[in-house]
Parts: C-alpha cells; structure tokens; sequence
C-alpha cells in the first residue's frame, strides 16, 4: 500500500463556517481538552470524553461541568460504549491515540495486527458507532513510523471499517497558533456519504497571519512554573533570543552537550533561548529537559504553565488540575486549541452539505 496516495492535498477556507445543525461529537484520549474544546469552538457538541488520567479528566469536569467526562480504561469503554454514550447517531469521533508499533504491521491480519495497542479501542469504538466522520491527530512521525508500515495498517483498518481515508500534515503556525507544532491529521468519511457528497472534503487552508510570542505572551495571568537548575541557568544566561548552544563559548557549549557534542545535526533544540518574533518551537511535556529548552526571551526560565498554555491557545479561564508537572504534561500534550478549531470547521463544512 502507498500511504502517500492518501495524503490530500484539498484546502478551503472554513473560518465562517457555521453547522446547520447540532453535530455530535465523541472525544477519545481527550487529555486536557484541546482538541475538545477546539471542536466545540468549531460548532460540535460533545456527548462525551474518555479520559483515563485523574488530573486530565478533573481539568475537563472543572471546565465543562455539562460534559460527560469518561475516567476509564479506553479499552473496558470501546467494549461496552453503548453503556458509556447515548446517541442514536454519532456524527463525529475523534482524538488522538499514541502512535505505537504494530507485531506484523504491513501483513495482512490488519485488526489483528493492532490488539494491544490503544489503535485497537478506538476502531473498535469506530466500528461499534459508524460516525460519518473521524479525526484522527498523531504525531508527524507517525506518517514513516516503522517504514511507513503503521499508518498503512491503520488507513486499512479504517478502510475494512466502511471509511474513505485522507491525511495531511498541519503545522499550528498556520492556524492562529504561536507555536511550530506539526500534527498528522487523519480524516475518514463514512462511504454512504462520500457515495452521495457534492463537495468533497477539504483540509482547512492556512492563514497568513502568523502569530509570534509577542503576539500571544501580553499581560500573562501569573501562574506557577519551575526553574532550572543553577548550572543550567548560568549557561542559558549567555545565550541570546533566538539562539542556541551554538552561541556558547566553545568549551561551555563541549560541557553541557557532553556526547551529543560528537553527534551529527538536530540539536539546535539544546540550550534554545526563544525570540519574541518568532513561533516557539513545539511544546514539551516538561519545559526544563535537555535537549528540547525553550527559554523564556527576557527571562533565564521556561515559559511558566499558563505561559505554555497561551503558546498551546489555550483561553486563560480553563483551568488545569493538579501540581505543576500534571499541569505541563497536559498542555504539552495537548492538540492546540485553535488549530482544532479549524480542523472542526473543516468537517462541519463537509457535513453542512447533507443538511441542505
């Protein structure tokens, strides 16, 4: 199977789309809620969001009181959905499962390839409610994970499911987003509709505007936030906005690279002090690991949570549970609000069509 004959390269522009209807989405792996906000920015309502971490799922119950937040296994909620959602018809199911391995990936068992990974619940949620649309988000690597052969068992699950299957990469800057941030994003549409569709789907088309830090770090709520370490302070002290350990005095930079001082590129990511006039690079999990530094432009230390939060687009009223590793973890992970606000509208845009 070639995987790129399924890269689509449809774009429109969807900022004023509106759906004509209430649009029910199911959320999966919803994390902190960026991709299920974002959603319901676009105009779909949620009938639920599976989440099995306990600070994830309270961010999602303190912010949407009215969601039916699902704090369980992914696995024990895809063999009983019926229990956990009540819908007649799902129009949309969403999230993004972690990008794992497949045991004989590229064989032919397809589904049988996929059990044990958290692939497997959510095409058997797939298979059990035959929403019209799926969105499926992952990490960019995925689209050569394992020569290619992961995304490939994927499109043909989804394929064996009844779904026609598109992907694309999106970066966030494109969107409204402060951030580099690119993301696989993978459309599947229900055969019956693609049978009937007079417009098909189209990714949304980037914006020209593009924010930098500037643009999104003013008048910051103060939240909590960690520092680095004394030693690592005084080395990111002598590095400038928008430079990097290549700025370092020669054998300050041998020092703190250590053996990836001998390594080949890719590491202008170590010792990184961000510019207000540019993007931040993407978001980590945990804001003071070596290798991934995004430093505060004025400031010697990582952007603080609700810093990282404005970067991911986050508004400043959702709030996030738990201590302050809890609180990075899920907004680094999370899909940036307003790029999946985007990607909402493109679906609505494609749903609109049977409304009329």
């Amino acid at each position: 199977m070639d995987r790129f004959k399924y890269k689509w390269e449809e774009f429109r522009e969807v900022k004023s789309v509106k759906p004509k209807r209430k649009y029910k989405v199911l959320e999966t792996f919803a994390g902190a809620g960026g991709l299920a906000l974002g959603l319901e920015k676009s105009g779909l309502s949620s009938v639920g969001a599976v989440e099995l971490d306990k600070h994830a799922a309270q961010t999602l119950r303190i912010n949407r009181p009215n969601w039916n937040v699902i704090e369980n296994d992914i696995s024990k909620v895809a063999e009983n959905i019926n229990d956990f959602v009540k819908v007649e018809e799902l129009d949309v199911l969403s999230g993004g499962y972690p990008c794992q391995a497949f045991s004989y990936a590229g064989k032919r068992e397809g589904f049988a390839d996929t059990r044990g990974t958290l692939f497997y619940p959510y095409s058997e949620i797939l298979e059990t409610l035959k929403p019209k649309v799926f969105i499926a988000e992952n990490v960019k690597g995925l689209v050569n994970h394992d020569e290619g052969r992961t995304l490939e068992t994927m499109i043909k699950v989804f394929e064996s499911n009844g779904y026609k299957v598109h992907w694309n990469v999106l970066n966030s800057w494109n969107y409204d987003v402060a951030q580099k941030r690119e993301r696989i994003v993978i459309i599947g549409i229900r055969n019956d509709l693609v049978e009937k569709e007079k417009i098909p789907f189209a990714y949304p088309k980037p914006q020209k505007y593009r924010p930098v830090l500037k643009d999104v770090l003013k008048d910051v709520p103060e939240s909590p936030g960690i520092e680095y370490s004394e030693k690592k302070r005084k080395v990111i002290e002598l590095v400038p906005p928008g430079g990097s350990w290549i700025n370092l005095p020669e054998e300050v930079a041998k020092e703190y690279l250590g053996v990836s001082w001998f390594s080949g590129g890719g590491k202008r990511g170590m010792a990184r002090r961000m510019s207000w006039d540019e993007p931040s690079l993407t978001l980590t999990t945990s804001p003071s690991q070596k290798q991934t530094e995004r430093a505060h432009p004025d400031e010697t230390r990582p952007f603080t949570t609700r810093e990282y939060a404005r970067i991911q687009s986050f508004p400043d009223d959702w709030i996030f549970s738990g201590g302050t590793s809890a609180i990075y973890k899920q907004i680094g992970n999370a899909v940036p609000v307003k790029l999946a606000e985007y990607v909402g509208k493109a679906v609505i845009e494609y749903l609109n069509q049977f409304e009329e």
